[in-house]
């Protein structure tokens, strides 16, 4: 590595390092914020926060100028971070309730449960992207309303086995966001996706080999419903449940965004996957049409972002 060979009391400001969070005492922090307070600035090399298994009670931001860090849990069952906050406490609104915030860039979560556990009485987002380039592997994100909100246009985001669940909106946002893998599991008769992509951006929510699944009794639930006029969602290769209507995709009350909504299904399988009773304004994408849409293309991989390391 280009940091071998330096003294040892340059060496710790060059090289990638390594922090542990444990809550009992035995790592370099016991809360996650104090490791991420700990991490330089605008940085050109990585660090790794392996957070201990635990309950962190922790409202987090992960600043703007933290970049090319991973947090990784020892264990995704047991190593959570979570709040409670929701739209209706104190006039909060939505886009405050996070539960984690992600502003940095070149982010990874790995192995870890972000959670908002408020109760059902209003908007309580878990997790919130503002930053380009994030990747969150083997992670879970519990909530009711808008657990993921995808939060910037133009930023790319990478979700791979993960589990996903809510009730409304459970997954909305402007941001280019592939999931890959992952489970979307609806607790509640209503809606999984509300994306809000812009009118300029070719693509933005791709579910690729997903499994979609609901809590027992619900069986109306909706793929997705435009936020914004050109709401760009498709699944692909996935497994749709039996709670997925006929109609598969809602027009939010508004006839004119049939006519611009762009949504579309790929060789789906599953009872919910039956393309019959579809509404007509959504897509059957012929296997040319599939081709098409990559990593590669859907991110702009040349770009430079290591999406699969």
């Amino acid at each position: 590595m280009e940091w071998e060979g330096l003294p040892k009391e340059k060496r710790r400001f060059a090289e990638p390092r390594k922090l542990v969070v444990a809550q009992d005492g035995t790592g370099d922090y016991t809360t996650i914020a104090e490791a991420l307070e700990a991490v330089r600035a605008f940085m050109d090399f990585d660090v790794k926060i392996y957070i201990k298994k635990g309950i962190y009670k922790e409202k987090l931001v992960v600043p703007s100028w933290v970049q090319h860090i991973e947090l990784i849990g020892e264990d995704v069952q047991n190593t959570i971070i979570t709040h409670a906050d929701h739209a209706n406490m104190n006039h909060m609104g939505t886009f405050r309730t996070y539960t984690v915030k992600v502003e940095g860039n070149y982010i990874t979560f790995r192995n870890i449960t972000i959670e908002n556990n408020a109760p059902r009485l209003g908007q309580a987002v878990a997790l919130h992207t503002e930053g380009d380039c994030l990747r969150f592997i083997n992670c879970r994100f519990l909530g009711n309303q808008d657990t993921v909100y995808t939060g910037v246009e133009g930023t790319r985001l990478y979700f791979e086995n993960c589990y996903i669940e809510g009730t409304t909106d459970f997954i909305f946002g402007p941001s280019t966001a592939w999931f890959e893998g992952c489970t979307i599991h609806s607790k509640a008769n209503s809606y999984i996706t509300a994306a809000s992509t812009p009118k300029d951006i070719e693509y933005g929510y791709i579910f690729n080999k997903c499994k979609l699944t609901a809590t027992a009794g619900v069986d109306k639930v909706y793929l997705g419903r435009p936020w914004r006029p050109y709401a760009y969602t498709i699944f692909m290769n996935c497994e749709l449940g039996k709670h997925i209507v006929g109609a598969g995709w809602d027009n939010w009350r508004d006839a004119k965004n049939e006519k611009t909504a762009r949504y579309a299904e790929y060789h789906n399988s599953g009872e919910g996957a039956k393309a019959d009773n579809r509404v007509k304004w959504a897509k059957q994408l012929s296997d040319k049409e599939a081709e098409k849409i990559t990593t590669v293309n859907c991110y702009n991989l040349s770009k430079g972002w290591r999406l699969f390391e």
